[in-house]
Parts: C-alpha cells; structure tokens; sequence
C-alpha cells in the first residue's frame, strides 16, 4: 500500500504524478520565465503564466507568448493571468521575478503551494534562503540560470542567445528524481543540466553580473565596455570571489565564462585569455546591453542589484572582506534610477582607477570649475585671436604665406605666453617651416617628467586669394572662415589653455608646442621632425578637429600611389591591330585594384584621378591613375601592399608600374591611447559634459606618433563641422569648452 502524499517528501519525486507532460506555474513571465515557460508550451506542457503587468498578460492572452529570435517571431499558447485573478492550487512553480520581488511572490505562492509541490528559483542573485524560509527547505529547488533575453514590448520576448541552465537540490544535496525530471522537461529550452553544486554556478555568476552591472553604468554594448575597462571588471569579479573563496565554495564555469581566472591570485595570462574568449562571446549576442541598463534607460524602474548583493556584502561584512568596487558599482546604478541621463563612461574610468588603488591623478572639482569660468571670462579675447589668425593665409603650396603666418604665430605666442626655456625653427626647404617652442610647466609632480607634446599645423588646404571672398566671420555661436575648424581654432584652444593654467597658478608639466607647416599635403617634410620629438615625449595631444565633438582614439592609415602604364602608340584607324593601348590595360587594373577594397574590414580604395593617351585617334602609349588607400589595421597595409606590388599586365605588350608608398601608417586604438581617453572623459566630466571617442578615416599627425610608440589624444581641438568644405565651421562654446578640457587633461598629467 503506497503511503499518503503527506508522508512523502516532495524530493523524491514530481508533484502531481500522471500520465502526460507535467504541468507549470510561472510566477514572472518576463525575459527568463517568458522564455522557459514557451519552450515548455511548445513541447506539450500545460503552463500558466502569472505576472503582475496587466498589458503584457492580456497581450499573451490575445496572441499567444510570442518569442523573437533574429526577428522571426512565433507564438505559443500559455494561460495568462495576474496574481488577482489565479483560482485554485498550483505545484511545480518556476519562479522567475526579479529578486527584490521574490519575498512579495513567495507572499501569493505559499499558501497556493501543493504540499507536493516546490519552487524552482530561476532568478538572478541568492534567493534560494529566502524561499526555504517561507515555503519549506523539502519544497525549495536551486537553480542558476543564465539567459540573454528581453521582453521588448507586451507579451514579446526576444530571445538574445543561447545560454545555461543548472538545477539542484539546495545546499549541494544529492540529484534527486525531481531534479532529473526538471531537467528533462527544461531540456525542451536547451542544455539543461543537473548538479549537486548549483551554489558555485550562483557565484561563479554574482562576478560575472557585477560586470554586467557595472557596465550599466554607462550606455554601450557590454562587450566593448569589459573589454575597455578590464581592470574594474576583474577587481569588481574578485571581490565577490574572496567571499566565496572564504566560504568554500567551489565555482563553477558555464557559457563563455571562467571564474576562476578572475579569483585572487590567478594568472595575468589566463585573465587576459579568459577576457579575451568572454568578450568575443558576448559579441555573438543579439543583446548587447544587459538588463540592469534596460532597467533604468528604457523601462525606468529600480534595478535588482540591490537584492543580488545582500548576501555577498553581509559575508564580507563578517568576514572583515573589503568590498569597494561593488559598492561603488551598486551605489551608482542606485544615483541612477530615475535618471538615466547620467550614465557615462567616466563612471567606469573611476573604477579602473579604484582597482589601481585609487583616484591619481585628477585635478578637484574646484579647479576644474576654477579654469572653466575664466575661460569663459576671456572668450571674447579668444575669438580675437582666432580672427587675427585666420587672417592670417597659410595655403599649404604658398611658402611666402607660410613664411608670413609663421612669423605672425611667434608674434602672437610670445604675447600669449610666458617666454620658453627654448625655441627652434626647424627650417624646411619645401614646405613650412616647423616652430617648435619648450615651456617647463609649473609644479610638476609626474613620476614621468619627461614633456607632453602638443601638436598642431598651421597649413590649410585654402588657396591663397580665399580670404578675399571668405573672411572670418562670426554669427553668434557659429564662426567660419578658411581653416577656422581645420585647426586654427584647435592652436588658439591649446594655448589659452596654457594660459589659463599660468594665471590661475594650477600645476601642468613640461609642454612642447610643435607647430609643421605640411600637414594638409602628408607631412612630408616635416614627419621625421615630428617623430623625434615624440620619443623624446611622454606623450602626444593633437589638436586636431574633434569629430562631432569626439576625440578620436583610431585613425586609418593612408597610401597615395599611382599607377602608371606604358603602351605602344600606332595610328588607330589605318593600323589598329599595331598598338598596345595603355588606356585599356589601366581600364583592366582598375577593376583588379577595385576588389582590394574590403569594407568590413575598414579597407577603402579610389582611383581618384585617371588619364592617358595624346589624341583619339591615337592607340594610347601611356596611361596613369592616382589612387587614395584607407587601412584600419597594420594587416591591411600590409595585403593591400603586397597586392599592388604583384600587379602585372593584361596585355603582355604593356608594362605596369606603381609608385607611391604609405604616407602614414596606421593610428590604432592601444591600451596607452585608451588610457589617455579614459582620463580626457573624467576631466570632461569635471568640466559638465560627456566626452566620447571615435574611429575615423581621416588621418593626421598623430598617425605617425602612435605607429612609432608614444601614446597619443587626438581630436582634442576645435568642436564644428566642415573640413576642406566651404561649410567649415567652428563655435564660440567649443573654444572655451575645448581649451578647458585641454588645461585640465594637463593639469591633470601634472600628477600622474
């Protein structure tokens, strides 16, 4: 005689036995139990959704619990209802709300509970205390879950990839038939599995979410963001695996994600692996941003992070463990609940600095706010001098222009600034000549006193004559004129900064101020200089224009060659067969030439400038086209210049020669110019704004500096649009914001 449901112990086996798929209660049915409970509709189960948002249950009631995958939606059928209107018992319960919510679920399911029945806690954070305490250790289940997904609007989940699913009896308790049977059924979502260790996947995952969370701090894919800030993300992950470490626990891996290269003490090779494979997965999902920033960006409510951390901070309290970086993290996705604005990168700068061991190197609010207001008390004086300048012709093929606006910068330099240690012409035979002027700085305490380079030109790509059509001219904000944002504007910037610093008595270190004359036309004599100077530096700001207000952290790499083909002339109509055009062996090597281009990979390629032949009547001898080449990465250079150094001719007769080379290489995104960004964003959030950081395909000076090994912040010049364009322009604003930003980036490298 079988024994009383009462006398059995709901471990042992499934609640409600019968023939048939098991029925299921979910109790949230948002991105995890939205997703878990249509993979269980699809494969027979009976399952009864119960949410408290009213819109998205009448929305699965009317169309079924839609699922999106890549945009292909399908439906499957569920009972939808709210807690309000549920009638009757409920058994196998999947309890999926958000961990703040778990104690006022538990407060509807206890008294519904079956005495067979249990609770599957499939939620983010440790929960699984809190359920034995009002349902009953025997009729709580343990389970770590991690699912990309999102409801995107009422009763729409978007499933964002595949992810894992561990069940288990809590405490480490052995598998039990419950526990394999739940498998099976959560087998119909995917690689469900079974184990007596859920404990180490829960915090194997409280790491990998304080990343995740920490990356809600700012708006941008959570790859690039862990990727960017690899110290916090350890730090952050190592804190809460001290905890574990200090209560035994084993972790677990799961997905993409190894938590015991982010425990104290393990290899630096196997961390940067570890973030190397876990960076590379999350680019594989469909959701890039995590669900804490869904939280506060899209559906405005508290987030969960709170209730995730409780236990880890309460271990560690008692442990004597220090928490800093996930205490940081949870207090600022705290500040921004209600106000979402805030979220920037430069939250995320402040932890590296933190996992370093501290804030170095900042100036304080005050004297950020100190450079700003007299800044903006000598704008007027700062349009002046742009005015003047701009005045001032410097056609890049105008030497006595050149020569002239050079002597006008020492003029006006000298009244700008203190007299220099040192100042050197270096004087160039084609081209502008190149300034280079040497100030000590003041009350320097970098470690590093070696100087930082400010770099500009003073060439523009205007004709001498523009000026006489296109003077300088201001309307309110807007300021245009030949070479106002093309960087004349970036050099006035550069120097009322140094100017501020002096008169406000503020520390900054060791600058030279080098200003070549060839910039527009490739640098071509001046480059060298420019490299020398640099391994002498620090490191490099470029007062370049900013891209819509960006600074730019990678730049392509340009090639200007050209193509040249020799034929043999012959008289077109009396002996046509005689000739060997080069005009149609140039038509074949541009269409060869035209499939280097490869755009995925940041490759463009213009023959910009074709020509050949003498008369039409006349077989072509000679055939030349000029070609324009933009690389984004030393391994593109280096295809594209193996493939113009193999091209060969068509036609046997004529031959095919390229001339040309890099005119510069490469500007890529180290992890020295990506620290030199992370401290421009702080200063700028210092200064009220938001700074970020882009990629471009133009190239500057910069481009050499960076291939040659000194870091460098480019783009920190003028704000405005229009480059080269008779649209170009500047604003009265960006001078004063931009030369700001500049003197407090240096004061700033006074310390570190």
């Amino acid at each position: 005689m079988s024994a009383a449901p009462q006398d059995r112990s709901p471990r042992d086996h499934a609640p409600q036995d019968r023939p048939g798929p098991a029925a299921y209660t979910v109790v949230g049915a948002g991105a995890i139990g939205g997703t878990l409970a249509f993979a269980l509709a699809r494969a027979g189960h009976p399952v009864t959704v119960v949410d408290t948002d009213c819109a998205h249950v009448a929305a699965v009631r009317a169309h079924g619990l839609v699922v999106d995958r890549a945009g292909v939606r399908e439906s499957a059928q569920v009972t939808a209802v709210t807690p309000d209107d549920h009638e009757g018992p409920i058994g196998r319960v999947l309890l999926a709300v958000k961990a703040q919510a778990t104690g006022a679920a538990l407060e509807w399911i206890a008294p519904r509970l079956a005495a067979d029945g249990y609770v599957v806690s499939l939620q983010n954070g440790f929960n699984e205390e809190l359920i034995a305490e009002r349902v009953g250790t025997a009729r709580t289940v343990a389970a770590f879950v991690n699912i990309f997904a999102d409801v995107v609007e009422p009763g729409v989940v978007r499933d964002g990839g595949a992810g894992a699913l561990v069940i288990g009896e809590p405490g480490g308790g052995a598998i039990t038939p419950r526990v394999r049977a739940l498998v099976a059924d959560l087998a119909s979502w995917g690689p469900a599995v079974a184990s007596d260790n859920v404990e180490g996947y829960l915090w194997a995952k409280a790491g990998f979410g304080a990343m995740l969370a920490a990356t809600a701090l700012a708006d941008a894919p959570m790859a690039d963001l862990i990727d960017r800030h690899r110290p916090a993300m350890a730090a952050v992950a190592r804190e809460i695996y001290d905890v574990a470490d200090h209560l035994g626990i084993t972790l677990e891996p799961f997905d993409a994600y190894e938590a015991d290269a982010f425990r104290g003490g393990a290899d630096p090779a196997d961390r940067a692996a570890a973030f190397d494979r876990l960076t590379a997965w999350l680019r594989t999902q469909t959701k890039d941003r995590s669900g804490i920033w869904r939280d506060l960006a899209v559906r405005h409510r508290p987030v969960e992070v709170t209730a995730h951390y409780t236990d880890v901070f309460g271990h560690a309290a008692r442990a004597g463990l220090p928490t800093p970086l996930l205490r940081t993290v949870v207090d600022g996705l705290r500040a921004l609940e209600g106000a979402p604005e805030g979220m920037s990168e430069t939250r995320l700068d402040a932890l590296d600095r933190l996992a370093d061991g501290g804030p170095a190197g900042l100036p304080d609010a005050a004297q950020a706010e100190a450079v700003r207001e007299w800044l903006d008390a000598h704008r007027e004086d700062m349009v002046a001098d742009l005015a003047e300048y701009t005045a001032q012709g410097s056609a890049s093929d105008d030497r006595k222009a050149l020569d002239a606006c050079l002597g006008w910068l020492r003029g006006w330099l000298g009244r700008r600034l203190p007299a220099p240690e040192a100042e050197e012409i270096l004087e160039r035979a084609e081209g502008g000549d190149i300034l280079v002027r040497r100030h000590p700085g003041r009350d320097a305490q970098a470690p590093d006193a070696r100087p930082v380079l400010l770099l500009a030109h003073y060439d523009t790509v205007w004709p001498t004559g523009t000026l006489d059509t296109w003077p300088f001219r201001r309307d309110g904000d807007r300021i245009t004129g030949p070479g106002v944002f093309d960087m004349k504007a970036g050099l006035v910037q550069a120097v009322w900064a140094l100017r501020a610093l002096d008169a406000l008595r503020l520390p900054y270190p060791a600058c030279t101020l080098m200003l070549n004359g060839d910039e527009e036309t490739g640098s071509l004599v001046s480059s060298e200089a420019i490299v020398a100077e640099s391994r002498e530096s620090r490191l490099a700001l470029v007062f370049e224009a900013a891209a819509d207000g960006a600074i730019k952290t990678a730049r392509k790499g340009v090639g200007l060659f050209t193509v040249t083909v020799t034929g043999t002339e012959a008289h077109a109509g009396l002996d046509p067969t005689a000739g060997a055009s080069a005009v149609d062996e140039l038509a074949h090597q541009i269409l060869r030439l035209a499939a280097l281009r490869d755009p995925e990979a940041g490759t463009s390629l213009n023959v910009g400038v074709v020509e050949g032949g003498t008369r039409a009547n006349v077989t072509a001898g000679r055939a030349v086209a000029r070609i324009d080449v933009r690389v984004a990465s030393a391994a593109e250079q280096r295809r594209i210049g193996d493939a113009l150094a193999a091209l060969h001719p068509v036609d046997p007769r004529t031959t095919v020669e390229v001339t040309g080379d890099w005119n510069r290489p490469v500007f890529e995104r180290t992890p020295e110019v990506a620290a030199l960004a992370a401290l421009a964003r702080e200063c700028a959030a210092l200064l009220g704004h938001e700074l970020h950081e882009t990629s471009v395909g133009g190239a500057s000076d910069g481009n050499f500096v960076v291939a040659d090994g000194t870091p460098v912040l480019d783009g920190i010049g003028a704000v405005g649009a229009g480059a080269h364009a008779r649209s170009e322009h500047t604003t009265v604003s960006g001078l004063t914001q931009r030369a700001a930003l500049a003197a407090t980036i240096l004061t700033a490298l006074s310390r570190a």
